[in-house]
């Protein structure tokens, strides 16, 4: 074999080496990514049901000062329907919660 013939097969063997190291540094990466995303997702879902109970204690709190000062059925019916669907939606979070404790 040549001289060229041995740097061919050490290039070949290097970035073959190189390319390995890096393909497992990057599945390990993956591996930690996917292992947190459980906690990140709770994590989420547990600002976005905060957010939402705020929203819904400001609503209601915007009702009531409505209900003192005017009669409008009419506005008070869409209030209700409004803190409704934020329930709903506040139990349905609620469940998708305890899924996702259950999960992890």
């Amino acid at each position: 074999m040549t001289n060229s013939d041995y740097l061919l097969k050490a290039a070949i063997k290097k970035v073959t080496e190189k390319f390995n190291e890096i393909l497992v540094e990057k599945f390990e990466e993956a591996t930690n990514i996917a292992q947190d995303a459980p906690e990140i997702l709770k994590k989420e879902f547990d600002s976005l049901k905060l957010s939402i109970i705020e929203e819904a204690s400001r609503m209601e709190q915007s009702e009531n000062i409505q209900n003192n000062e005017s009669t409008n059925t009419y506005q008070n019916s869409e209030i209700k329907t409004a803190l409704n669907e934020i329930e709903s939606i506040n139990k349905q979070i609620d469940q998708f919660n305890k899924k996702i404790n259950h999960q992890i």
